[in-house]
């Protein structure tokens, strides 16, 4: 029996998760759930019988069932990250949310299973360093990294040539360039193959999710950037590649869904069924892999940008398009100012080269301010 907590158990990835759970009640047990949608949160409580959970910094509005131990406050999910039952953490929010109680649960010795983008992005070399002095374990969920781990188990770091990441180009990817000005945000949603949050959706509509995934890749796999691809592959079906120096090529195939890789990160090292992802290999159809167009995609750009310059530029990349996404979301500014805002943000910081978790925030929290001064002023 596994004793899982999951960050974030609201959102896309951690109702995804949830029904992984549901169908292994002799392998997997939830002990903690963190999310700020109360109601929700509380039937997943009941659902499951949840012996704790956190609400974050807001307002008690939900009945949980009696003898749940509800935690507010700042310190909800690093406590519930650390609990001393649990075994692995699932880490699902969006953004820095997931920062700190990822590294609480590294430092506690945790396997965490880190769907959150963004923690590697902003803080991969703090990361890397707690969880490899204090024996705790990251296991990729993101449907790409999954991918690529599975590729690479069995063989030695020094046969990797390339790793290939596939794109599906989000939901405009057939839209001309001159039109992406005017698209909206219901639009931008509807992703032609994966169920996503929202952010998630508009950065796949714009691919900064990619390069996101790029920079995390060099720190969960240890590669540099010029061994790091990425091509569009419009049906979503391998995963990612990677490219050995012999000249082979292993890829990963399965369903567009995530409940995949989510299921994998549970149960490794064994592979448990899940009859509902079985596919014939014929149904796959043709693979298709192009190069992506960089005019199409500005945001892949500054993202490896980001990456390479390292310091604090990933983590003011990350905060930038957050702001950038929720106001495009919101209405506010149209799908190509999200660039430029964040391109903006980052030719006015100031970076760290070798940031402190404090540096890291703090250049968080400068790229938000940044930003929403930018838009204020027009300058998008």
């Amino acid at each position: 029996m596994k004793r899982v907590v999951i960050l974030g158990s609201t959102g896309s990835i951690g109702v995804q998760t949830l029904d992984v759970v549901g169908r292994f009640p002799d392998r997997l047990q939830v002990i903690g759930l963190a999310a700020r949608r109360q109601q929700i949160l509380a039937r997943q409580v009941r659902e499951f019988n949840v012996g704790a959970v956190s609400i974050g910094n807001v307002e008690r509005t939900a009945d949980f069932p009696e003898g749940t131990a509800v935690l507010d406050g700042p310190d909800g999910l690093e406590t519930l990250a650390t609990l001393p039952e649990a075994d692995v953490i699932v880490v699902a929010t969006v953004g820095r949310a997931g920062l700190a109680a990822t590294i609480a649960a590294l430092r506690a010795g945790k396997q965490v299973a880190l769907a959150n983008k963004e923690v590697l992005v902003m803080a991969g070399e703090i990361v890397r360093r707690v969880a490899r002095e204090h024996s705790g374990t990251l296991l990729p969920v993101d449907s790409e990294h999954s991918a690529i781990w599975q590729c690479l188990m069995g063989e030695a770091h020094s046969a990797i040539h390339k790793i290939v990441l596939t794109a599906s180009g989000g939901a405009l990817r057939d839209w001309p360039v001159e039109a992406l000005h005017s698209v909206s945000p219901e639009q931008a949603l509807r992703h032609p193959t994966w169920t996503m949050g929202p952010k998630v959706t508009i950065d796949s509509a714009t691919l900064m999710n990619k390069g996101l995934e790029v920079i995390e890749a060099h720190w969960l796999f240890d590669c540099p950037f010029e061994s790091i691809g990425v091509v569009l592959h419009p049906t979503s079906s391998v995963h990612s590649l990677v490219q050995f120096v012999d000249g082979s090529i292993k890829a990963q195939l399965g369903r567009a869904d995530m409940r995949g890789p989510i299921q994998f990160a549970l149960s490794h090292p064994e592979r448990w069924p899940f009859p509902e992802l079985q596919i014939d290999i014929k149904d796959f159809g043709p693979l298709q892999f192009t190069e992506p167009q960089w005019e199409r995609y500005p945001c892949l750009r500054l993202a490896l940008d980001a990456g390479r310059r390292g310091g604090t530029y990933p983590a003011v990349l990350c905060a930038a398009d957050e702001m950038a996404v929720e106001l495009f979301i919101g209405g506010a500014i149209p799908l190509t100012a999200i660039a430029t805002l964040v391109e903006r943000v980052l030719d006015q910081h100031q970076g760290a080269e070798m940031p402190s978790l404090e540096n890291v925030l703090a250049a968080d929290a400068w790229a938000r301010d940044r930003c929403t001064e930018l838009y204020q002023a027009g300058n998008w």
